[in-house]
């Protein structure tokens, strides 16, 4: 190649420095590999496909790796949506209050994979905690909270508006509706809306796998769950 021929400094350098401008543009990699001919350093040339060919074969799996996250996520989310639904049907089969709490107590557990679920419902001057269950092994699925209790409970004391949906690890305020044993290490609670005139309430639902409800996971379904739960128990306490 003589001294004419040559490429100047400058694009040389930036060349050398930054190889991935020339591979990204497809025009460019087209006329490279379209000056394959006589005198013009075929090796080279070949390399340079090889080299292409390398990183269109990187990208390819690159791309099937997310195809397959994809897929994976919406089958993921395909299940929950249908646990959620199920659940739900569930709940509008109960008759009255007690089958209502029986249900969300024991085939909604089941249902949603869950180790435990607890109501929480604000009242004037009640020890967090109290039962306010039906007599026998509903009582504790009813439970007491202060007055505020509830943005206490979603925001653990912290200066902060409480969401609609809140996933977690357990927290200390935890044990007020769950016990003091500690075995529950996540939660999904649920923030509930009873109508005018009524205090606020919770729904908690816990499990002992603490990666089972984290704060990166998806909440459309369970503020869907929710409104059902809100909607049904307007019915009831009305």
């Amino acid at each position: 190649m003589s001294e004419a021929e040559k490429p100047s400094t400058e694009v040389r350098s930036e060349i050398l420095r930054n190889p991935d401008v020339i591979l990204a543009d497809r025009e460019l990699m087209s006329a490279l590999l379209g000056a394959d001919g006589p005198g013009a350093g075929s090796r080279k040339i070949v390399d340079l496909r090889g080299k292409l060919v390398d990183r269109l074969e990187d990208r390819l799996d690159q791309l099937e790796q997310t195809n397959r996250t994809v897929i994976a996520a919406a089958y993921e989310n395909l299940a929950g949506t249908n646990q959620v639904h199920r659940a739900v049907l569930a709940l509008l089969e109960a008759p009255d209050f007690r089958a209502f709490l029986t249900t969300l107590g024991q085939e909604v557990t089941h249902i949603l994979s869950i180790d435990a679920i607890r109501l929480g419902l604000e009242a004037a001057n009640a020890r967090a905690g109290t039962a306010l269950g039906p007599k026998g092994e509903l009582a504790e699925l009813v439970l007491a909270l202060p007055r505020g209790g509830v943005n206490a409970y979603l925001s653990t004391g912290a200066d902060q508006p409480a969401r609609r949906v809140t996933l977690r690890r357990a927290t200390g305020v935890s044990d007020d509706l769950f016990g003091g044993e500690g075995w529950m290490q996540s939660e999904a609670v649920l923030r509930l809306d009873l109508g005018p005139g009524t205090n606020p309430a919770l729904l908690s639902m816990g499990a002992e796998d603490p990666q089972r409800f984290t704060p990166d996971q998806a909440t459309d379904l369970l503020t869907f769950f929710g409104g059902t739960v809100e909607r049904m128990l307007r019915r009831w306490l009305a």
